[in-house]
């Protein structure tokens, strides 16, 4: 049986999805807003944080070309993108400011912007100048599956890294960003420039 794609391409969109929506390095937020709301309703938040990913992985490109951009133009500009998470998560600086409210919190800020924020959507738009769509979705669909694990194991992995693992994991994740961020801004900057 052949797959429409390699198990290293899968790997690599896996990966990289995982890496962006940063579900480890979010922990301690998520733990917070579960403290101040009393809860956090996982499925829900999974569920629709996927739905937001997979329209835009059939519908972003349509998006684009109504907008006048080109899917290497996006890329491109997600690669900056990509580049400043990953300079927010290795400097812990903050250059995104993300609402604090935290009334609606299943829906915002945890499905959208936390795990299916402006990055992740750039990232899956990105990814498509490389990977088939079917890779692209089976990637999404293992990082929801984690999503879910890690919502609904908070508590637990809050314990376990504690502070400084969490702090070290989040600083690791920023360094795979800023290589991704660099990989994407290469194979698609060249030809933009007339």
């Amino acid at each position: 049986m052949n797959l429409p794609f390699t198990l290293n391409e899968l790997l690599t969109v896996t990966f990289t999805l995982f890496a962006v929506i940063d579900i480890v390095g979010s922990i301690p937020i998520f733990i917070s807003i579960k403290q101040k709301v009393g809860g956090i309703n996982e499925a829900r938040a999974t569920f629709i944080s996927g739905l937001l990913m997979i329209a835009f992985l059939y519908g972003g490109e349509k998006f684009l070309s109504i907008l006048g951009l080109d899917l290497k133009s996006f890329a491109v500009g997600g690669s900056i993108v990509i580049f400043i998470l990953g300079l927010e998560m290795v400097l812990g600086m903050e250059f995104f400011k993300s609402e604090k409210d935290v009334k609606a919190a299943t829906l915002v800020p945890i499905a959208f912007p936390l795990i299916a924020g402006s990055g992740t959507l750039t990232t899956i738009v990105s990814l498509k100048t490389g990977f088939s769509d079917s890779t692209i979705l089976l990637g999404i669909v293992l990082n929801l599956t984690i999503i879910y694990i890690v919502l609904k194991s908070l508590n637990l992995i809050g314990r376990l890294l504690g502070n400084a693992g969490l702090l070290a994991v989040r600083k690791f994740f920023g360094v795979i960003l800023l290589a991704i961020a660099v990989k994407i801004f290469a194979e698609n900057a060249h030809g933009l420039i007339k």
